[in-house]
Formats: structure tokens, sequence, C-alpha cells
């Protein structure tokens, strides 16, 4: 890497369900002393979200993947701590098991009820959570290149994210629900490709001055040039239920970005697919998460994820040994053994349903197991 290359900093902001302890649901109103006590520890780290059941953190800029987990840990830590306080505890999963979104509370702010109003029933069933992963890449062409090589990786990032199942009550069939609900949402799902960083800005402000949006902040894609940070933010992931899962996802795509500058730098580069092609892998990361593998579109055959992850972790592993995070980066194969949320979720409904539990307490195992699973390495 030369000097004036990318610093490769991270950046990991999380969404988080409130749930009642007694009753396993979702706080639909919680005490305003909660967030307070949140911002009096964490500062501008935690916001409030679009529905009040929902709190989000995000880390420092952090030079490395280490001190991105030792912030996350700390936040993390804080907002299970306060929570507890008001006989609440938090749940780091994109959906949850039976709460129903008609029932949830909006958080009282413009720019919400802005959104409501634009976006009407498509917005206020938004009871869902992410993970965003912003990477340090201080020039404007680069984070277009980038972002256009980088899309081909996403629905593998995502299949190693699942955490959202169940939808009120129901065993979706789905790994990740969420993208489903956020999908129905304008200018979402993958990045358009542009050139150049110019005719991006083109195509944001002709929206912009059509009265469309206010701003970039405004484009929900799975990965996009940040709007406020000179980053390469991607979306597409479900919020990870383990912090160890967070920190190996962060680690892999911030050496899937150095492994392609890399090659840049060589005078090469990743080969672009279609759209229809990517988002065919998207779908079916959607849906099986990993068990059904993608499509190598090289091969043009589907083959077993574990396949496609270990040509990753080969091509990414000198980025991770120069980031020192070859531990990290190689934890994937552990989500990859154990399941990622999704199937933990679902194995745990299955084995109550199993024991002659109710349908209803086997939903509130979930929850249990998702409040430990949360609190877990913290």
């Amino acid at each position: 890497m030369t000097k004036s290359g990318p610093e490769f900093t991270i950046g990991v902001e999380e969404e988080y369900l409130l749930v009642d302890k007694e009753s396993r649901s979702l706080i639909i109103d919680p005490p305003e002393s909660l967030m307070t006590e949140c911002e009096e520890r964490c500062g501008a780290q935690v916001t409030s979200e679009l529905l009040r059941s929902q709190i989000e953190i995000g880390t420092k800029v952090c030079k490395n993947v280490q001190e991105a987990e030792e912030d996350l840990r700390r936040l993390r830590r804080i907002i299970i701590d306060v929570a507890a306080n008001h006989g609440l505890a938090p749940i780091a999963a994109s959906t949850h098991p039976f709460s129903r979104w008609s029932e949830q509370k909006q958080t009282e702010k413009g720019r919400y009820q802005a959104l409501t109003l634009e976006m009407q029933v498509a917005a206020r069933r938004l009871l869902i959570c992410g993970m965003h992963v912003h990477v340090g890449i201080n020039d404007d062409e680069l984070r277009i290149d980038l972002m256009n090589q980088m899309s081909y990786f996403l629905p593998h990032l995502l299949a190693l994210s699942c955490s959202s199942p169940f939808w009120e009550g129901r065993n979706t069939g789905l790994k990740s629900y969420r993208l489903t609900v956020f999908d129905a949402l304008p200018r979402t799902g993958l990045p358009e490709r542009f050139v150049s960083y110019a005719e991006y800005e083109r195509h944001i402000n002709i929206l912009m001055d059509a009265g469309l949006i206010e701003d970039a902040t405004r484009i929900w894609w799975d990965l996009r040039p940040s709007a406020r940070y000179p980053t390469l933010e991607t979306r597409i992931m479900d919020v990870c239920t383990r912090l160890e899962d967070t920190v190996s996802l962060a680690a892999m795509l911030t050496c899937i970005l150095r492994m392609l500058y890399r090659l840049r730098s060589s005078n090469q580069r990743w080969r672009l697919y279609t759209p229809m092609l990517i988002c065919e892998n998207r779908w079916r990361a959607v849906r099986y998460s990993f068990d059904e593998g993608l499509i190598d579109l090289g091969k043009g055959g589907v083959v077993p994820f574990e396949e496609l992850l270990d040509e990753i972790l080969s091509l990414i592993w000198d980025d991770a040994k120069a980031l020192g995070c070859t531990e990290e980066v190689g934890n994937a194969r552990h989500i990859r053994t154990r399941g990622t949320s999704a199937h933990r979720q679902l194995k745990r409904y299955e084995l109550e349903r199993a024991a002659g539990s109710t349908e209803e307490d086997s939903l509130k195992a979930v929850v249990d197991m998702l409040i430990t699973d949360t609190g877990q390495g913290v």
C-alpha cells in the first residue's frame, strides 16, 4: 500500500430492539429516562430510531478491528445495563419473533414524521434492525470504483449475518425477512453503477432539485458512499446477535475492500457482473442464508457456500495479515459451522415445540436466547 492509499478506518452502527424481560414483548413506550441515561453515558454514540422500541449505537472512528470491537463491547454493555434498570433488555436481532409493527409507537422527531407521511405503511412497518459498517476511503472517485466492484460480495456478507427468520409470530421461511420489509421503500437494494463520482452526484442532484429527497442520506442502497463521512457504507447485513459475528463481518468486508484496492493498484480489478445475477444471489441469501449455496458467477453454477467462503478468505488473507485481523476474519468459518442467529432462533423454536411447549412459549424462549446471545462476550 502506498502512503496515499486509504486508511481503512472502521465505524460500526448497530440497531437493537428493546424487550420487556417479563413478557418478552417489545416495549411500546419506554420511559424517557432510559434514553436520557443512555445519552449521559454514551453521548452522541447512541440515538433513538424510527420506533420507540428501537435504539441505535455507533462506534467512534476506529483505527482497526480490535478498536471497533472494544467500543462495540462498551456500548452494548451500557445499553444492557441501562435497559436492565428499567426491567428491559436489548436484543440484537433484525426482527422480533412475535411483536407486531402495528402496535408500536413512533419516535416524535420531524424527520421520522416526514418519512412516514411520505412512505405511509411502507415506513410504519419498519420494525427491523440492521448493522452498517463504514470503511474510511477518503477519495471520492475511489469510493465509486470500489462500490461498483464490492457489490459482488454483498450477498455473501448477508448470508453470514441473517437474524430475522420470524415476523409477527410466524416462521417466514426466510433467513432474512428484514430485507423484504426494507425493499418496500424506494432507493433500496443493490447500488447503481456509476463511471465517476461526478455522475453519482448528478443523479443525486436530479432527485434533490426535483424536491424528492433532501440529501443523499435518503439513498438507502445496500452499499453507498456515506453522505456524512468519507466512507463507503455497507448496509445489507442483518444486525448480528453475537458480538463476535459483528466483528468478524466488519473485518471481512474491510479486507475485501483492501483486496480490491490492492488489485486496482496493480492495474487489475474484480469483474463486474450484471445486477440481475447479483440480485439472484441476494435473494438466495435472503431465503437460505448459506444453506443452499450461492452462484459462482464465474463458473455459472451454484456452489456450496463453504467453498465460496474459503475462496474469499484465501483472496483476502494477505490483507487480513496487513490489517492485523486474521483471527477475526477466520471466525467467519465459525459462523458457517455454528449457524447464524437465524439458524439458532429456528433451532431453539423447534426444540421447544418438540418438547411440548406452546407456540407462544416457544417464541418467548427464542427471545430469551436472543437476550443471552446479545450479551455474550460483552
